[in-house]
């Protein structure tokens, strides 16, 4: 054993055990809490992040046991991010491990949110949710991370925004795994919120909710023109959509600037008649107008049609 690990659980043990009962005597919770908080610094200050996270949760036991929500979950907190910080250095260094540090840290967040749920506030446990799922999607567990995206979700589900804003994190991940057909839902589900959230009394739209349905519309759009799907299985509001694109005398949505508009219709007319060179042309213009994610679809749909051109069979001369 190294002299710095065994000098570390030296002082661990000995700490420890003035936790234990004794005949006549109750353990000081306070003085052993503040002891392990001063090791836990020492530690994190040697860079040793997940000794260091060991000691804050003996910190968040001992404030457990003395009744003191707020630092029970600060620690508790704390030791998640430093078991993340270790499992993010192994990452990085492609050691070998059964992402123990992860599992250590996912852990310690569930029991950080449940001190929080407990106390009545699910605003901090929605951002502790929202908080494990982007650390996934960094280590690139992105399949992994929808959960809690969803959880954050529904405890957001009061207020509409923060609501769409964790769905659409939930869409990002499914399009970027290939759960096109998930993604399709999610986003539907979007765009009904914001249409009936999204008015004022006198008509008019809240901006914030024209954004959100203006990015929703064209990657819906985008999808469902890679998709294809059947018209006798097609969602009621997706027929809907692509009707507004298909129809020449149908006024753009406010939400939709003409020029995109125009340009979507004449993405719909080239897939419609696989006209890939059409489709390169608009590649051009559109991509100016699209966010990464969107282009990534465009790009899928043109290796789509590109891939049909390849297998058509070779006249005969």
């Amino acid at each position: 054993m190294e002299p710095f690990q065994s000098d570390f659980l030296t002082q661990y043990k000995a700490i420890s055990a003035k936790l234990k009962k004794r005949f006549l005597r109750k353990p000081n919770i306070s003085e052993a809490s503040a002891q392990f908080a001063k090791l836990a610094k020492e530690l994190e200050n040697r860079e040793c992040p997940h000794y260091s996270a060991f000691c804050c949760l003996a910190v968040a036991r001992c404030e457990h046991t003395i009744g003191n929500p707020v630092y029970e979950s600060q620690n508790l907190l704390h030791a998640a991010r430093l078991f993340l910080e270790a499992e993010k250095l192994s990452h990085e260094l492609l050691c070998p491990s059964y992402s123990e540090h992860l599992q250590a840290a996912l852990n310690a967040y569930r029991d950080c949110i449940k001190v929080h749920l407990d106390s009545d506030q699910p605003a901090l446990a929605a951002s502790l949710y929202l908080e494990i799922g982007q650390s996934l999607r960094n280590l690139g567990r992105i399949k992994e991370s929808i959960p809690y995206f969803i959880k954050a979700a529904e405890l957001h589900r009061s207020c509409s925004l923060s609501y769409i804003s964790d769905m659409k994190e939930v869409s990002n991940c499914r399009i970027v795994t290939g759960d096109y057909d998930g993604a399709l839902k999610v986003l539907t589900e979007i765009q009904v919120i914001s249409e009936k959230e999204g008015l004022k009394e006198n008509g008019e739209r809240i901006g914030a909710y024209a954004e959100i349905l203006n990015e929703v519309e064209v990657t819906r759009f985008l999808l469902l023109l890679l998709l294809q799907p059947p018209k006798y299985k097609m969602n009621p509001e997706h027929a809907k959509l692509l009707d507004r694109y298909a129809n020449m005398d149908i006024d753009p949505v406010d939400y939709i600037e003409e020029d995109l508009y125009l340009l979507l219709q004449s993405l719909m007319i080239a897939v419609e008649e696989r006209n890939e060179s059409a489709l390169l042309h608009l590649e051009k213009d559109i991509w100016r107008k699209l966010n990464g994610l969107q282009n990534n679809i465009l790009n899928q749909i043109l290796q789509k049609y590109r891939d049909f051109s390849l297998i058509l069979p070779i006249e005969k001369t």
